[in-house]
């Protein structure tokens, strides 16, 4: 299987599981996620899957200063609704690293490690997305600009192509490699494209 070279440069997060470690998954209940392992998960790699794995790994760092992340312990709050722009392809991301879902989640062994009802649309909240402790009630608000971030002049045209189905082989090779070079640089200078409060 191949793919561009930083899906595996880019860093990763890692998470703290207590449901894997009780039940023999993963050593110490230790998990690794990777920028790969979203696009996996999504099946494309692109500014918003990017948005969604930065927002994640930063937010994390910030709500976790001092320890390694405790998945299923976070839950998350989205400013718009579920079925708004690409909202939910965000939450599918953020369901796969941090384990929270909404409704239809696991709902634990014997009231333990419960993953349902940790993740809420249209909140009422600041910028684009809020993660919180549920030990501590510690929240961080994180926002993504991916525009901070210029795109190759060629792209436009390009994908005009590309939805009309008009783009020939040559210039399929170049829309590739142009769209994933922007990814690349969102994922490099993280800094400039999340915020958080």
């Amino acid at each position: 299987m191949k793919y561009p070279a930083f899906f595996d440069t880019t860093a990763s997060i890692t998470l703290y599981d207590p449901l894997s470690e009780a039940l023999g998954a993963f050593e110490e209940g230790k998990i690794t996620f990777s920028y790969g392992d979203v696009v996996k998960s999504a099946g494309h790699s692109c500014p918003t899957m990017a948005g969604a794995y930065l927002m994640m790994r930063e937010g994390l760092k910030a709500l976790y200063p001092h320890t390694l992340p405790e998945r299923g312990a976070v839950k998350v709050f989205f400013k718009e609704r579920q079925n708004e722009g690409t909202t939910g392809v965000i939450a599918n991301a953020f369901s796969l690293i941090t384990g929270a879902t909404d409704s239809w989640g696991f709902k634990g062994i014997g009231g333990a490690y419960k993953r349902n009802d940790l993740m809420v649309f249209n909140a009422d909240i600041p910028l684009h997305v809020r993660m919180l402790r549920v030990d501590t009630q510690a929240f961080v608000d994180v926002a993504y600009d991916p525009q901070k971030i210029e795109s190759d002049p060629s792209l436009q045209p390009l994908m005009q192509k590309l939805l009309t189905k008009t783009l020939d082989e040559s210039e399929k090779v170049l829309f590739r490699e142009l769209w994933q070079k922007r990814v690349a640089k969102i994922l490099e200078n993280f800094d400039k494209v999340i915020t958080i409060k």
